[in-house]
């Protein structure tokens, strides 16, 4: 039997560069397995179930919630629930591999307290507000609503930066990224 894998977990504001870094870290680490989580939003073009989320009906959502069975969720503002199903990563977890959960700050501490050591929680923080703002602004993808949404979150998102194993201030992609990769080479090899 394979020894049990662990837990890391990625947080930032949108614009930090956590997608970023974790497919960096998915391309680097072939022990490390990306975390599917399940949503009750409907699947777009092209998205396939167990592939890119478990599409899940708001009823089942509910369900498995009462159920216990779900290491965190979120309900959305829009009535969209989003959440990391304990069965899916113990079953990950029991093969050797080693997770990696993309997820809000407060789903990263509940997992955190569920795991302990056996969980790594790395924050990606921008340097500041004022650069994240920028870099939302070049994807070109946000409203003046959008934007002030994810500002406003991330502001609260940052407050939380020093419950985290580890903070990485992105200034730099690759300097982050390099700094990232060491803790988590470091975590996977303890």
């Amino acid at each position: 039997m394979p020894k049990r894998g662990k837990i890391l977990i990625l947080v930032s504001p949108s614009g930090g560069g956590k997608s970023t870094m974790t497919q960096r870290l998915l391309n680097d680490f072939e022990e490390i397995r990306f975390s599917v989580s399940a949503t009750t939003r409907k699947p777009r073009k092209g998205e396939i179930d167990g592939v890119h989320y478990y599409f899940i009906s708001k009823d089942e959502f509910r369900e498995r919630i009462k159920n216990n069975e779900f290491l965190e969720w979120e309900e959305f503002y829009n009535g969209t629930f989003y959440g990391t199903l304990r069965s899916v990563v113990e079953n990950d977890l029991n093969k050797g591999y080693f997770i990696l959960l993309d997820i809000d700050v407060l789903g990263a501490k509940n997992v955190k307290e569920i795991y302990g050591d056996e969980a790594l929680a790395i924050f990606i923080s921008p340097p500041s507000l004022d650069v994240l703002k920028e870099r939302l602004k070049k994807r070109g993808t946000e409203s003046d609503q959008t934007m002030k949404t994810r500002l406003d979150r991330a502001e609260k998102e940052m407050a939380y930066a020093s419950q985290f194993d580890t903070v990485v201030v992105n200034n730099d992609l690759d300097t982050a990224y390099s700094k990232i990769k060491q803790k988590v080479s470091t975590f996977i090899t303890s």
